[in-house]
């Protein structure tokens, strides 16, 4: 967001509420719409959809199987993405190939078959240490749960922090093996 806003602030800038944020990522979002003066379009899940998957399911199946997991993620994050990508050419992403073994050859640009429209990956190569050395330089907002340990940060109940040593996605479901640790939005869960 911050290259976009000195660079790029045509760029239409969209996120994702899943309905479970924690509430340090409300008060990025709010304060990052301030800091930049930029409007952030925010694209919710299907009430009617989470309704009858919580009916169904109760409020934590994704704790129950992968399975689970990703019917809640379908609904919470991917549908809306569907939605946020519909009629667009191209959208940017913040992934890194050092975030997850499941992005180990992600490429700067690939065609976005399931929207069908190009993809573009500009920090893939950066470590963990390149974006903190960015942040700090260019006093760029971040969630407040990086200092408590948190290294990747998603819906509240699927997010811990983590230990010193830890790889960078041991606290997203940290219940499952690392080769399932993908909600669908990037890389094909398999």
């Amino acid at each position: 967001m911050d290259m976009i806003a000195k660079f790029a602030p045509q760029i239409g800038i969209f996120t994702l509420d899943t309905g479970r944020l924690p509430k340090e990522t409300y008060e990025l979002m709010q304060q990052a719409k301030q800091h930049y003066n930029l409007e952030v379009e925010v694209y919710y899940p299907d009430t009617l959809s989470i309704e009858q998957f919580v009916t169904h399911n109760g409020p934590n199946a994704f704790y129950d199987s992968v399975e689970m997991r990703k019917q809640c993620c379908g609904i919470r994050k991917v549908a809306p993405l569907n939605r946020a990508l519909a009629a667009k050419k191209a959208w940017l992403t913040g992934m890194r190939r050092s975030q997850s073994v499941t992005r180990n050859e992600l490429p700067v640009s690939e065609w976005d078959a399931d929207h069908e429209l190009q993809k573009f990956s500009p920090l893939t190569g950066w470590s963990n240490g390149e974006v903190w050395k960015y942040i700090r330089a260019f006093d760029v907002p971040f969630n407040e749960l990086h200092n408590q340990g948190y290294a990747s940060i998603g819906c509240a109940p699927c997010t811990r922090a983590i230990t010193p040593g830890e790889d960078i996605r041991a606290g997203r479901w940290w219940w499952e093996n690392p080769e399932t640790k993908e909600c669908g939005l990037h890389v094909k869960a398999k």
